[in-house]
């Protein structure tokens, strides 16, 4: 049978020789004697082998032949190892092949490593809770010149119309000044009227959209600051226009000292008697721009002025007021004599030049630290000494008020107080008041709107 059959040994490699060879008296001489080309497979001098294999025979180990791994004793005929299916060492079957496609199955396999589905980790990385979406918008759409055309109602269109007629008159002002410093002074005081004129008309369309006031997180307080911008842009137009007319006043002066002029400056005034209808012209569209616009009113009541503020609603905003009073006196000047007219002119010039510098000095500083999130209306001082005053504060630790646009200013003080869960709900309610009633004139008088945010520390009594 071959399972009984002996294994050969496979045949011998070259082995080399040992790095430190055995300590033998003769070692030292066949150092020098030893045959380089004994270790070649190219040479026969290798050991016989150590079975009685037949090696005369030098296809007795092929593979091919039946009488592979047989020694010449085991005279074993080929057709008796018929009833094995083989004639060789290897009992090798023939198996047939499934012919349905071989079904994978991952029971048991791990694809992968998911922090997130792990068994090992799944206590250490927990899902966030999850949030709520944020009450406020990402952005709003803006809306262009041809939305902003077609949501105009009529009476917006109507106010439009006439704030353009309000420039016309400001350019026949100037056209018709005919050389009268305080003629073309008040050409620009009418411009800046019209300008805020379009101003009110352009806050008003704007207004029909939801982005002008409705809160964003890229607008936190709509585009109302906007309106805050483009009056302090007039503000500074203001400012260099009075500063035009101071510099034209020294040339008209120094002209009028004996040096010759570059340009000639003919002053022509309006006959005696007569009425200068430029200046009524001037008159009445202030007035129509002032009751029916109500331009410059927000500017109005953002910058105070003890003086003219006891005046009537119209008469008690400065734009107004300069307006009217230098509109009023042109119309008295042709009443007087020619040299007195001309002293009149050059003084009543100077005087409006130095107001609009003035006027908008106070503008720029009030509308700019309105940019810059500050607040610089009077009565902060009293507001704070009297919640310091009440026996439940024991100090401020911070106060901070200011003007985000017209309509809306914030107050964020941080208090140290003692008392009772009651007393502080009063002293909460009180300073709430108490700042809405100081700083924004109180409930239904038009002022500004105050949002007040209190942070308590109780302090152990």
């Amino acid at each position: 049978m071959a399972s009984n059959l002996p294994i050969p040994l496979p045949p011998r490699t070259p082995t080399p020789p040992p790095d430190d060879p055995p300590s033998t008296p003769d070692n030292s001489s066949h150092l020098g004697t030893q045959d380089k080309d004994s270790l070649s497979p190219l040479v026969e001098s290798f050991p016989p082998p150590r079975s009685p294999l037949n090696a005369e025979d030098p296809t007795r180990l092929s593979p091919t032949r039946a009488s592979f791994m047989l020694s010449p004793s085991d005279n074993v005929p080929q057709h008796s190892q018929g009833d094995n299916g083989s004639a060789g060492p290897f009992n090798f079957k023939t198996t047939t092949m499934a012919k349905s496609p071989v079904v994978k199955s991952n029971i048991g396999q791990r694809r992968g490593h998911k922090y997130k589905h792990s068994s090992i980790s799944h206590q250490i990385f927990l899902e966030p809770p999850p949030r709520a979406p944020l009450a406020l918008p990402n952005s709003l759409p803006m809306p262009t010149f041809k939305e902003c055309r077609g949501s105009m109602s009529k009476d917006q269109k109507t106010r439009f119309w006439w704030s353009v007629c309000h420039m016309f008159v400001a350019a026949y002002t100037l056209w018709s000044a005919h050389g009268s410093l305080a003629m073309t002074a008040l050409s620009h005081l009418i411009l800046f009227d019209s300008l805020g004129a379009l101003l009110c008309v352009a806050v008003d369309v704007l207004s029909n959209f939801e982005v002008w006031k409705r809160s964003s997180v890229r607008h936190p307080f709509g585009l109302e600051r906007a309106e805050v911008l483009a009056g302090f842009a007039m503000c500074v137009l203001l400012l260099f226009m009075g500063m035009d007319l101071i510099s034209h006043n020294l040339q008209h002066f120094l002209e009028s000292s004996g040096h010759e002029p570059h340009h000639s400056h003919p002053h022509e005034r309006v006959s005696v008697g007569s009425v200068d209808v430029t200046a009524l012209l001037a008159i009445s569209s202030t007035l129509i721009s002032a009751i029916g616009l109500r331009n410059h009113g927000r500017i109005g009541k953002a910058m105070r002025f003890g003086y003219i503020e006891s005046l009537p609603s119209v008469l008690s905003n400065p734009s107004h007021f300069l307006t009217l009073s230098c509109s009023t006196l042109l119309l008295l000047l042709p009443l007087v004599s020619v040299r007195l007219y001309n002293w009149l002119d050059v003084l009543l010039s100077s005087t409006i030049a130095i107001s609009m510098c003035v006027i908008g000095v106070r503008l720029v500083k009030t509308l700019g630290s309105m940019l810059l999130m500050s607040y610089s209306g009077p009565g902060v001082t009293d507001v704070v000494r009297d919640i310091e005053a009440d026996p439940c504060v024991f100090g401020i630790d911070d106060a901070r008020f200011w003007q985000v646009h017209y309509g809306l200013c914030m107050a964020n003080l941080k208090l140290r107080v003692s008392g009772s869960e009651e007393n502080l709900i009063r002293l909460r309610e009180r300073i709430s008041s108490l700042i809405r009633n100081r700083l924004g004139g109180g409930y239904g008088s038009g002022g500004q709107r105050w949002e007040v945010s209190l942070q308590f520390t109780i302090e152990k009594s």
